[in-house]
């Protein structure tokens, strides 16, 4: 898919690029597969914000996507995709031989007319279908991958994330994350064939603030221009460093490359490899 990149007839233009995609369908959403979105702003329960830097944007319908695909040997015919503004991703509305409809993430290169088939059984390697971990060759790339088996896909969902299928013992499964990370799952884990649709969405460049207001982001503003009362790295005259050995977050807990994983969590068991830090350590 090519990037337009504007010409800077306006500083908002300057270094503004939007993705070029001629393969989505120019149609509603599904009037059965969406609900209302009720904005939260990053606020709590309690109405306190509990998630900075949240608020405003568009509104936007939520698409319901099937990450089971739990319809097993029944073959589904790709009628759309679509464009979700609620994943980097593009998803396709696939339509079952008894008529049912559900949006499922789309795989790079899936388009129109397109069969995907979910099976427990051993089927055709092809992008966009569905089996169990077990029956995929090693060194297959594969994406909405289960952690537990019939949860759903959790892991590589959004754009361009693929894992490799690393290899398959004990009952267990290797995959490469994009990180680097290898990590195990159960055997009988479910996983699609091929990786998330819309990779070229990193390339993007925003190019002004106002792009980023519509998507519900808010300003995020340095905490050492601010005030030693509301930041830890605030305060001085001028432009100042931290001042400080370490960089704290604004409550004062250590920040940038810090380890933020809980120790002896219950899942350690299934990293065999950690990813790399900001810093180079694991």
């Amino acid at each position: 898919m090519p990037i337009k990149v504007y010409k800077p007839t306006t500083p908002a233009r300057r270094k503004t690029s939007v993705l070029i995609n001629k393969n989505l369908s120019k149609k509603r959403p599904e009037k059965s597969l969406v609900i209302i979105r009720k904005e939260q702003a990053g606020r709590n329960n309690q109405g306190r914000i509990s998630v900075r830097h949240k608020g405003g944007g568009e509104k936007r319908y939520i698409r319901l996507i099937d990450f089971k695909q739990s319809k097993f040997d029944m073959p589904a015919k790709v009628t759309a995709v679509e464009y979700d503004p609620n994943r980097n991703a593009d998803i396709a509305l696939v339509v079952y031989p008894d008529g049912v409809k559900s949006y499922i993430v789309a795989a790079e290169g899936m388009a129109v007319g397109h069969e995907v088939l979910s099976s427990e059984k051993k089927i055709d390697i092809k992008v966009g279908n569905r089996l169990v971990l077990k029956n995929i060759p090693t060194g297959t790339i594969v994406y909405n991958v289960e952690m537990v088996p019939g949860k759903g896909g959790q892991l590589a969902r959004s754009a361009g994330n693929g894992l490799v299928l690393m290899a398959i013992y004990d009952g267990k499964a290797q995959l490469k994350m994009p990180s680097g990370e290898i990590r195990v799952v159960p055997e009988n884990c479910m996983a699609s064939i091929g990786m998330p649709s819309n990779s070229e969405h990193r390339n993007i460049r925003y190019g002004k603030a106002g792009r980023k207001r519509h998507m519900g982001i808010r300003p995020t503003v340095r905490g050492k221009v601010m005030n030693p009362v509301d930041h830890p790295h605030g305060g001085g005259e001028g432009h100042n460093p931290i001042g400080m050995k370490h960089p704290k977050t604004y409550k004062g807990k250590p920040a940038y490359g810090v380890k933020t994983r809980k120790r002896n969590k219950r899942s350690d068991r299934m990293i065999i490899k950690r990813r790399l830090s900001r810093t180079g350590r694991k």
